[in-house]
């Protein structure tokens, strides 16, 4: 359901949007919907969005904003993400509240993952 002014969809730059469905897929169990050759929408990810087919990415260091995934076992996800060919970008650091890792996928784009463990 739609919230009033709430964040609603997220969209990222993907050079490659088969790999981006393998990588999710494989990584998240994200579920994809493609709508022609330029756009794949994604569910199943705790908020609903897609890729448009692009030569950029997501950085924080370009100051993209930075997604952020939960995680109960952290060290499990990294190694999910890494056999589905992400790759870690900053190691597992500690922060008030927590633990968390970059990571970017095979097109480049960077997220975060966190766990309160």
């Amino acid at each position: 359901m739609s919230e009033h002014e709430k964040i609603n969809y997220v969209e990222f730059p993907a050079k490659n949007l088969e790999e981006v469905k393998r990588f999710y897929s494989q990584a998240f169990e994200w579920v994809f919907t493609d709508y022609g050759s330029e756009y794949v929408a994604f569910s199943n990810a705790g908020l609903e969005g897609g890729f448009f087919k692009s030569e950029l990415c997501s950085s924080s260091d370009q100051g993209a904003a930075l997604i952020v995934l939960y995680s109960d076992h952290l060290d499990i996800t990294l190694e999910k993400i890494e056999s589905s060919g992400g790759q870690i970008i900053k190691p597992i650091f500690e922060f008030p509240g927590g633990r968390r890792f970059h990571f970017t996928d095979p097109n480049g784009n960077e997220l975060a993952v966190w766990s309160n463990r």
